[in-house]
């Protein structure tokens, strides 16, 4: 292969694997196929050009034309002339799926659905990269600026991943552009002829020499400094302090969040998902509660208040037990019934903490989960997420009277000091207005009420999900003035003001009850992403309050008509579940008026198990992502294939009739038992004579006395058939160059057997063989066009004549 030729191919290699870097953005990832092929096309075709003597700058105008042809095809050839020529009908296609990718891009979360505009951005930004990649590193033969592009291509998808890009797709990029470097080193060695280096050059099937041998100094230096810089950047990032890795931040891994509210800022990422132009599932279930509006599935809490944002408290994580405790606080004589439900993740919901109906009392799930007993919540451990996951749930559906909260007691110290502590910069309206709103209250249980009221219908408040997001002391005391915001607003706020009054308060995340289906099951989609206050009672535990307007449902013990006893009594400690009720959905009587208004009402719920609506990985995915690891194992075993074929034919051939036969049989054994060696790190050496090089091969593989008699024998055959008049190889070659093989496999170490066995060194002789054959070929490609032009200038004359 020539230098060009080998350069074009390492750029379309360096380009595809940064492109992969993109992999986790789009699902589903099929689009790097089409990717790879259109980049192909572009790559091939420009080599063409460029085997003509044009111009530099032709070559690149004609390597653009070619991408947007070939993005014409794909994208608008209903629209072009002929199907690929791009007219104005096209180009004006071509905009508009450009205009509505950008904004898919700013409305999906990671990772998006594979939409035509998205498509379109991902597959022209790599031929892009690829045409500047190739122009550089190919037409300007200049490879390391090259490496500007692609790192702007993996920088793109690190700065679009939630938790950065993962390791893999880094290793992937800086793979490529290091080969890419390489094959710059050797085409400029190439132009100085070739060096002799003192090494072993290949051979042909003749057994003549190959010119040429092992790496010269330089190649092998460039090779070692690469491989050290490529170890640097990897090992350097794992000991520094990481950056990010939030409470909502998924795994931690560089995976993407699902489009769900997996992120470092959950008000950042419930803005995003409520403002979703489709709301995507991803969770699907099944209860027998007979309260369907009050079965929020809560993610966790954040209970610390810094005065920049409200985040999750450090705590301490325990084996999941098989029945969880008594909710804190909670006594006897409350009614909580149990009810069992069947939850399904869907697979683009990736989640370290399980959401939860609250207070969870028994979770049955497979996977490495641990559990937080002050927020009762489960979080995945060693990457465990909720992709895919099934799991079932027994929980407490607490109902209290409001008697019960009037009279509830004091919390215990401790629990007060850390639930009500507010910042210093927390402005001063906010206690102002607390105590204001809240002013001839008898009990916390009225002020919590009455905060309810105030954000939900009494304070001119409204619902809003384009308002700027912000957890900070300064973001709640713009919300006060301008009464605009979404759930998070409402709720930090009014834990905020609860925390002034002296109620111990936190924030919840999770999801809204979702939307009843008409096989019975509730569906849980991105919008029902939602915030609400938890505050606690002395005896009731923490309770649940809804202060935002039009969304989720007021509890019936935070209503000012809730009911001051309870028609029954069940204790914790005897639970009986409730009946299932009905599949049909129904609007609720005891339905908020504001909710009404909106038709929100009426979800229903059925008994049995959920299965998720999610249709998972697409199979044109996952018959690609297979053919991909096919291809990819054929072509890591094929130099392993290809020395078994080697030896196959060397000592599988029968004995001769003739001398020349014999001959061959002797060189043939010869020639495996020093690819052998070779294969286990004894590189062959062509100065020295057969018993020479068997004292070496003794030495060296520190063979037996069995293996060193079986390679003088083999020396002495080859001997007899280079220099006697009349060569008498012998007989049992072939078991002589099994005996040599079987002492240096027996010499060396695991690592270099396997390594003789699937990534034999000898192999290399293909691509020596191969880029001789091409040069060959090439060669007498152009001295044949040479004599036909030669021909063509001599007939020119005699036709003008005649």
């Amino acid at each position: 292969m020539s230098g060009r030729g080998r350069l074009t191919l390492c750029a379309y290699a360096a380009t595809l694997l940064a492109a992969c870097s993109m992999l986790p953005l789009v699902e589903p990832a099929v689009w790097i196929l089409s990717a790879s092929i259109l980049l192909a096309v572009q790559s091939g075709t420009t080599a063409l050009v460029r085997r003509a003597p044009v111009p530099r700058t032709l070559v690149v105008a004609a390597q653009a034309l070619v991408m947007l042809l070939l993005l014409t095809l794909v994208f608008a050839r209903h629209q072009a002339v002929a199907g690929v020529v791009p007219g104005p009908e096209a180009v004006q296609r071509l905009a508009h799926l450009l205009v509505s990718g950008a904004e898919d891009v700013g409305r999906y979360a990671t990772p998006a659905p594979a939409t035509d505009g998205i498509r379109l951005i991902l597959i022209g930004g790599v031929l892009l990269v690829g045409l500047v990649v190739d122009t550089l590193a190919v037409t300007f033969r200049s490879a390391a600026p090259a490496g500007l592009p692609l790192l702007a291509l993996f920088s793109v998808a690190a700065g679009l991943s939630e938790g950065g890009a993962d390791w893999l797709w880094f290793l992937l990029a800086a793979g490529g552009y290091l080969l890419l470097l390489l094959a710059e080193g050797r085409d400029r060695l190439s132009r100085w002829g070739r060096v002799f280096s003192g090494g072993a050059p290949g051979r042909r099937r003749d057994g003549a020499a190959l010119p040429g041998g092992r790496p010269t100094a330089p190649v092998r230096t460039g090779r070692r400094i690469g491989a050290l810089v490529l170890g640097i950047s990897l090992a350097v990032p794992a000991v520094l302090p990481a950056l990010g890795g939030g409470l909502l931040a998924g795994t931690g891994d560089g995976n993407g969040n699902g489009g769900t509210i997996s992120a470092v800022n959950p008000l950042v990422s419930l803005q995003d998902n409520l403002n979703q132009p489709e709301n995507r599932q991803v969770l699907s279930y099944r209860t027998d509660s007979r309260d369907p509006q009050g079965f929020y599935l809560r993610i966790l809490a954040l209970d610390r208040f810094d005065g920049n944002e409200w985040r999750p408290s450090t705590r301490r994580l325990q084996d999941l037990p098989k029945r969880l405790p008594v909710p804190e606080g909670l006594g006897p004589d409350v009614l909580a019934t149990e009810v069992r439900s069947n939850i399904s993740a869907s697979r683009s919901y990736q989640q370290t903490y399980l959401p939860l109906p609250y207070p969870a009392t028994e979770v049955g799930i497979d996977g490495s989960w641990r559990y937080e007993p002050a927020g009762r919540t489960l979080v995945g451990d060693g990457g465990e997420t909720t992709r895919g996951a099934r799991y079932q749930v027994a929980s407490l559906v607490v109902q209290p009277t409001a008697g019960q909260l009037a009279a509830a007691g004091p919390p215990p110290p401790s629990l007060l000091r850390e639930y009500t502590r507010v910042p210093s910069s927390l402005p001063k309206v906010v206690a102002d207005t607390a105590t204001k709103v809240t002013e001839g209250a008898a009990n916390a249980y009225e002020q919590a009420v009455r905060l309810q009221d105030f954000f939900a219908s009494d304070g001119g408040f409204s619902y809003n999900t384009s308002v700027s997001s912000g957890t900070g002391s300064a973001a709640i005391g713009r919300f006060l003035e301008d009464k605009q915001g979404f759930c998070v607003h409402f709720a930090f706020t009014m834990a905020a003001m609860a925390r002034t009054l002296g109620i111990p308060a936190r924030v919840a995340v999770g999801f809204t009850p979702g939307t009843a289906q008409p096989d019975g099951s509730v569906s849980v989609g991105l919008r029902d992403a939602h915030a609400w206050p938890e505050l606690y009672f002395e005896g009731v535990g923490w309770t649940r309050f809804e202060p935002t307007p039009t969304r989720g449902s007021v509890p019936s013990y935070a209503r000012p008509d809730a009911p001051e006893e309870g028609t029954a009594e069940v204790t914790v400690d005897d639970q009986v579940p409730s009946a299932a009720p009905s599949a049909a959905p129904s609007a609720a009587d005891d339905c908020p008026v504001q909710m009404r208004r909106q038709g929100e009402c009426g979800p229903s719920e059925a008994p049995a198990v959920a299965a998720p609506t999610d249709s998972g990985t697409p199979a044109g995915t996952v018959l690609a992502l297979v053919v991909i690891v096919l291809v990819v194992l054929a072509l890591t075993l094929l130099p392993a294939f290809w020395r078994l074929r080697q030896r196959g034919r060397r000592l599988g051939h029968p004995a001769g009739r003739t001398p020349a036969d014999e001959a061959a049989r002797a060189l043939g054994a010869w020639q495996e038992v020093t690819d052998t060696a070779w294969d286990h790190g004894i590189e062959p050496d062509d100065s020295l004579t057969p018993r020479r090089t068997a004292e070496r091969l003794t030495r060296r593989g520190r063979l037996g006395p069995d293996a060193a008699d079986a390679v003088h024998r083999l020396a002495g055959a080859v001997e007899q058939v280079l220099y006697a008049p009349e060569p008498r190889p012998g007989s049992g070659l072939a078991e002589d160059a099994g005996t040599v093989r079987a002492g240096l496999r027996a010499s060396a170490d695991r690592a270099a057997r396997i390594r003789a066995v699937l990534a034999p060194r000898s192999a290399v002789q293909v691509i020596w063989t191969v880029s001789d054959r091409w040069s060959a070929s090439t060669r007498a490609w152009a001295a044949r066009r040479g004599r036909i032009r030669w021909t063509g200038r001599l007939r020119r004359p005699s036709r003008g004549r005649e």
